[in-house]
């Protein structure tokens, strides 16, 4: 993936322009030289035939910042069976993201300096790491944080389930981590009861194992009492599945309220719309009822969940195929999150652009710890959307590696025309995928 300076100046006229956070779109020409905004307005028009800009009607289309994903999986960057780093950043790319964050949890578990390296040098997207609260994510052992802190982790993270309390306490009240973010899930696996769907009316209709909400929301109680205890932390909540964990936090008071993530899956699908042949059963948190999915959307409309996570956990071929009670869990494809959240919450709950990019890029972005994106003259971390695009989700050279895509095969609507960070990515020209 090399700099966009290949491609002459391209002018796109009429486009709806997202500047940065709190505004909505303003239609405007812009200027694009060699992957940057070169000029913005009446500006951009006049300087167009000047630089032999290559025109285009772009009304409808959607200029922005790059998406961020706040935590996604990566077992082996190198040589994965499942994804790769390459391919990983390469459909994290095409789908629109200019950052994502990995998590600890890998291969070689990432919970000291030297593995909080990755084989170089790195392409676009950022690639961010987070480093781990224990050993291994064991849940058994304080890991080195001030070590990770030094040798670049954007902050700490654990396994798919809350740490034991007693280490917990103890790695707050040390407070190596400082200011930095630590990421929690709320989730106790000795409360699941072996159940991988929430439970509810439709998981028993379907016969499916049922794991009750309490296993959420009993470890969600005693991260909330630490966050209280330990109001100098930074204390977040990774993936939120329950209306009953929504409620819960929804009753911390607002300064003492831990910042929290969904993922995005949770927010299209529930254990009343699956086919039971369906992939995307299988994740962690599992996911909930019609009543959950509803409540976690006005919960991210509301503010009160901070981000949209990608949470991408892939699976190679093999492991895909076993039963699902056998199978890893986890779900795969950037590709997937833009266009369905579009047309779930803006054309399908009347929610504006500002307020879904509020939800993918810059309350992800504040989450790690980085300053919002905008776009501004020289920017080249942008996207350029077309809601109206219908494509089919099938391999090919931008499509992720992983076997697990719950959307593999199917007609989608809104795609990701171009990049500022790719000179390849380049669909202006093309056709219906």
């Amino acid at each position: 993936m090399t700099p966009p300076s290949a491609r002459p100046p391209i002018w796109l006229q009429q486009v709806d322009l997202l500047a940065a956070e709190g505004l909505e779109p303003q239609r405007c020409d812009v200027l694009i030289a060699q992957g940057r905004l070169e000029a913005i307005g009446a500006e951009a028009a006049s300087r167009a035939s000047a630089v032999g800009a290559e025109p285009i009607a772009a009304a409808g289309w959607l200029l922005a910042p790059s998406l961020v994903d706040p935590h996604s999986c990566l077992h082996e960057p190198a040589n994965g069976r499942a994804e790769t780093l390459r391919s990983l950043q390469r459909s994290a790319l095409a789908a629109g993201y200019g950052t994502v964050a990995l998590l600890p949890e890998a291969a070689n578990w990432r919970d000291r300096p030297e593995r909080l390296q990755l084989p170089g040098p790195l392409p676009e997207p950022q690639i961010l790491l987070w480093g781990s609260f224990s050993v291994g994510g064991a849940g058994e052992e304080l890991a080195a944080h001030a070590d990770q802190l030094a040798a670049g982790a954007l902050g700490l993270a654990e396994a798919a389930h809350r740490p034991p309390l007693a280490l917990l306490e103890r790695g707050l009240e040390l407070a190596e981590c400082g200011e930095a973010p630590l990421l929690l899930a709320p989730r106790d696996p000795s409360l699941s009861q072996g159940g991988f769907v929430r439970h509810g009316v439709e998981a028993l209709r379907a016969g499916w194992p049922t794991d009750p909400c309490i296993s959420e929301t009993l470890p969600l109680q005693d991260l909330l009492a630490l966050a209280r205890r330990h109001p100098q932390r930074r204390l977040q909540l990774m993936n939120l599945s329950t209306a009953e964990a929504v409620e819960l936090l929804r009753s911390q008071p607002p300064p003492q309220r831990p910042e929290a993530t969904v993922c995005w899956w949770h927010l299209l699908a529930d254990s009343g719309s699956l086919d039971p042949i369906d992939e995307g059963w299988r994740v962690v948190p599992p996911l909930g009822t019609p009543t959950d999915r509803r409540a976690l959307q006005q919960a991210l409309a509301d503010g009160l969940i901070s981000a949209v996570a990608v949470h991408h956990q892939a699976l190679d071929p093999e492991e895909q195929l076993l039963p699902l009670d056998q199978r890893m869990p986890g779900i795969a494809g950037h590709r997937f999150v833009l266009p369905s959240l579009w047309q779930e919450l803006v054309l399908g709950q009347g929610w504006s652009a500002g307020q879904l990019w509020r939800a993918l890029c810059f309350g992800p972005a504040r989450l790690l710890g980085l300053e919002p994106p905008r776009l501004e003259i020289g920017s080249r971390r942008w996207l350029l959307f077309d809601p109206q695009r219908r494509w089919r989700a099938e391999p090919d050279a931008w499509a992720p590696a992983a076997a697990n895509q719950p959307l593999a095969g199917a007609e989608l609507c809104g795609q990701v025309l171009a990049s500022g960070l790719s000179a390849e990515l380049w669909r202006l020209a093309a056709g219906p995928a």
